[in-house]
């Protein structure tokens, strides 16, 4: 069978793949464009998931599992696919160590006031004055309680706080003292120092936070969103922001990506960004690729139970 990536993968990860899996063809290109005379052969498809459409679909007659070096799922052409049953798994689960070290970074970046402290360094200003917090003891809502939170929530343990997690059906879930289902989710930002959006993007997401959560927040609480950007629209935060219903937002992730020049977020005083980075590292390809090792071996075999199959309705 012939397995085509368009993903950048290393040249010890394909030369690895290569040999471990001798049966199979494998092929690497640097787009899903470049691999065009291949389309009617293609039965396996490495992808980041953003570079495939209904077109490639329809000329790939011989797909039959597609899988995604990544945990979002929102940019899949879900309809084509489900008309061919095709099957989709997804690297869900190796973003959980880099975002949960960027969220908890993130609170003790801004609790310890560094930013002020590089610029006083530029400065050379000696200011003993600035008044600095500890997150140790304080209470993190989590929405969103798969891999990702309950690392998260697992690393929070450490720093002693209380860690309540928000998901679809409201089940208990390791690391977490509470967990609500999402229609009560107001309820557990009442007492939130920190909360936590590593939601995805799908029909139920979009605009969850709307300004009544917001308002809900204490004053002093940030709100960091790492998931995707499309859970809050842009003048709902900046309201929250600048009415101080919040204190601070740290964001990953934006409802236009790049951030376009000139929006508000850039400049804003009580906004720290990072360009959709948190979950990045060296071993993101890694990890992706173990779980991509441990299907095809159950594929090879033609058995099933596969690791992050994605449930085709849902998207995710």
């Amino acid at each position: 069978m012939l397995v085509v990536s368009s993903a950048l993968l290393t040249d010890g990860v394909r030369a690895s793949l290569i040999n471990d899996f001798p049966d199979q063809t494998f092929e690497f290109y640097r787009s899903i464009d470049e691999a065009s005379d291949r389309y009617p052969y293609i039965e396996i498809l490495i992808t980041y998931g953003e570079d495939l459409t209904p077109f490639h679909i329809r000329q790939m007659s011989k797909l039959k599992w597609i899988m995604v070096i990544s945990a979002g799922m929102d940019l899949m052409p879900f309809a084509e696919i489900k008309e061919r049953n095709i099957l989709v798994t997804n690297a869900k689960g190796i973003h959980k160590i880099p975002m949960a070290e960027y969220a908890i970074s993130m609170f003790l970046h801004l609790y310890h006031k560094q930013p002020i402290f590089y610029e006083n360094q530029k400065k050379q200003a000696w200011n003993r004055n600035i008044l600095v917090n500890e997150i140790t003891g304080k209470t993190m809502t989590i929405v969103g309680t798969g891999e990702i939170g309950q690392e998260l929530a697992r690393i929070a343990k450490a720093f002693q706080i209380k860690t309540i997690g928000v998901s679809r059906n409201g089940e208990p879930k390791d690391y977490f003292d509470e967990v609500y289902p999402v229609d009560e989710l107001i309820t557990t930002l009442k007492h939130a120092d920190f909360i936590v959006s590593i939601l995805p993007s799908t029909n139920e997401t979009k605009y969850l936070f709307q300004l009544a959560h917001f308002k809900a927040m204490p004053s002093h609480s940030i709100f960091l969103n790492m998931g995707r950007g499309d859970v809050v629209s842009s003048d709902v935060l900046l309201s929250a922001l600048n009415t101080n219903q919040i204190a601070h937002a740290v964001l990953d992730v934006f409802e236009t990506e790049p951030l376009p020049k000139g929006h508000p977020f850039w400049t804003h005083e009580k906004v720290t960004m990072t360009p959709h980075k948190s979950s990045h590292s060296p071993m993101y390809i890694p990890r992706a690729i173990t779980i991509f090792r441990e299907n095809l071996k159950k594929y090879s075999k033609g058995s099933s139970n596969f690791i992050n199959e994605i449930d085709i309705d849902r998207g995710y």
